[in-house]
């Protein structure tokens, strides 16, 4: 693979293809930078990245790629932080949103967050950046829709807002409240549909033109100028299950049962459909309980998804609901906990319930199918000398594996969270994950096969 880039709701796709040959990425997150530069990538852009609900890009991977020869750019959002962090190393900023970053205009990382939808929608942007609200406030003082002083009341208000709850709306709303001039305000609510400055899309377009630029006289690979110090932490990081034996691990052959298990991997709503049947034999054989304890940062995740869910996207959304509903908030967090413990029980994988899942393949008929093409796959790859195979066995790098497999074999798009996919299908790591379809690459290319 020659170029990734790590994006979601600041730039499509088609737009960054139509200009540089590259793979795009979900937004990145703790690791991602790492698993990139292992599959041996010439250059990194960064634009879009997790700021919470999951670890954040470390500054380490970012500087490991570097001093193994990879160009990394960053932009408009994590992009635009990291490279502000990290120019002196080496890596290349792009866009005003950097520069403020690097200047020190800018410090707290709410200025480029925003909440967003999931990438099978195309990552829809749920709130507004302040660093978007900024730039089309400026453009409205410049242009003389709003005098300076109202340009400055607006911004403070919009920054004190909790970065998931801005919008233009809101913000215009609490203005009102605030007495601001109501003429001046009824021209910025005219002039903001055509008028409104996408400050990060901007600079992640720069970002990618940049790169293009930058790479098109094939320049060569990147001159650290520091040395990289291999630290026990970072050891510790590198050798963790995830990351582990990334391309290639140790194989053992697998049971009959095991390779079923992959077959259903294949299609991941199956696989969570047999698994929920699955949990309802569990637990109606009460063979274990249901998990009680939940961390803050898995009841918030639940409290996001079922508000998606629901479309409560705003907090007078919820409240309204709330009344529709004849909730109090106490109800509210009630089913919130009860969404987390659900989460918390399928995404266990346990033996018991890989025993209740073969048995219930067993029951809806499609173990016998699904062991017949386990069989074919292994004689395809015994064929070709194998018992198993991972992507270097194929020639291809992992990423463009994944990105073969959810989006032209699946139709769909690579997961924000690998890691979590791989653990939710029962797998130990995304080694094994990759080897399962590097088996159902050699496979296909053998048979033409179809599920």
């Amino acid at each position: 693979m020659s170029v990734c880039i790590f994006v979601g709701p600041t730039l499509p796709v088609a737009e960054i293809t139509a200009l540089l040959d590259a793979v795009c990425l979900p937004p990145v997150a703790q690791g991602d930078v790492y698993r990139a530069a292992v599959s041996r990538t010439r250059a990194i852009g960064i634009v879009d990245g997790y700021f919470d609900g999951m670890p954040a890009v470390w500054h380490k991977e970012i500087l490991w790629a570097m001093s193994q020869g990879i160009h990394v750019f960053g932009s408009a959002s994590m992009g635009a932080l990291r490279a502000a962090e990290l120019h002196t190393f080496g890596m290349r900023g792009v866009g005003d949103i950097f520069a403020a970053y690097k200047a020190g205009d800018f410090e707290d990382d709410d200025e480029v967050a925003v909440v967003h939808g999931p990438a099978a929608i195309g990552y829809p942007s749920l709130s507004e950046p302040m660093v978007n609200m900024r730039a089309t406030l400026a453009e409205a003082e410049r242009r003389r829709i709003i005098s300076g002083a109202t340009q400055e009341r607006l911004v403070e208000s919009a920054k004190a807002m909790f970065y998931q709850d801005r919008s233009w709306e809101r913000l215009l709303s609490e203005a009102v409240v605030a007495r601001a001039g109501e003429d001046e305000l009824q021209r910025l609510r005219d002039w903001l549909p055509t008028g409104r400055i996408d400050q990060k899309r901007r600079d992640a377009h720069a970002m990618i033109v940049a790169m293009r630029d930058f790479l098109a006289p094939d320049p060569p690979p990147m001159q650290a100028p520091f040395r990289f110090e291999w630290t026990d932490m970072w050891e510790i990081s590198t050798q963790s299950a995830p990351a582990r034996n990334i391309v290639d691990g140790a194989s053992e052959e697998k049971s009959n049962d095991d390779r079923v298990l992959d077959e259903l991997r294949l299609d991941a709503a199956a696989f969570e459909a047999v698994r929920r049947r699955a949990l309802l034999r569990h637990a109606a054989a009460a063979k274990q309980p249901w998990p009680t304890t939940i961390d803050a940062s898995a009841h918030r995740a639940a409290e996001q998804r079922l508000r998606m869910r629901l479309g409560l996207l705003r907090a007078a959304q919820l409240e309204q609901w709330r009344r529709d509903n004849g909730l109090t908030a106490a109800d509210f967090a009630r089913l919130v906990q009860e969404e987390a413990q659900l989460a918390a029980a399928t995404t266990r994988f346990d033996e018991t319930l890989r025993r209740d899942m073969l048995d219930q393949l067993r029951l809806d008929g499609e173990y016998a199918r699904l062991v017949t093409r386990a069989d074919a796959k292994r004689a395809a790859l015994a064929a070709r000398g194998m018992t198993t195979a991972g992507p270097a066995d194929i020639g291809m790098t992992p990423i463009a594996l994944v990105a073969w497999h959810f989006e032209k074999q699946r139709g769909g798009s690579v997961p924000d969270d690998l890691e979590g996919h791989v653990r939710q299908q029962g797998l130990a790591n995304v080694a094994d994950f990759y080897r399962v379809l590097a088996e159902e690459w050699l496979y296909f290319r053998a048979v033409g096969a179809d599920r």
